[in-house]
């Protein structure tokens, strides 16, 4: 009998201004709980398996550009060391 007084206790509100849900308790006329509007829905396990993948995908592709970036720039230094060691020879 006393959970039935206790939830009697609590009602439920919707702010006018944020449209939020608000439980509040009769008796000391406090904010118990609140749930904002447009909350965060839950992902289901396949919208989250397919976020990770395409995540994944998207670091293999960055981690490929970057190591072919690395290797254009190691062929550059190359050429620029032969260069210059080809010109301290003629001097």
């Amino acid at each position: 009998m006393r959970k039935k007084k206790e939830k009697e206790q609590v009602f439920q509100v919707v702010c006018p201004y944020c449209q939020s849900i608000l439980w509040i308790d009769s008796v000391t006329k406090e904010v118990i709980q609140y749930e904002k509007k447009g909350a965060k829905r839950k992902e289901s396990l396949e919208e989250l398996l397919l976020k990770e993948k395409k995540r994944k995908g998207e670091f293999e592709r960055k981690f490929e550009a970057t190591a072919e970036l690395e290797k254009k720039r190691r062929e550059r230094a190359e050429e620029g060391f032969k260069k210059a060691l080809i010109e301290a020879e003629k001097e």
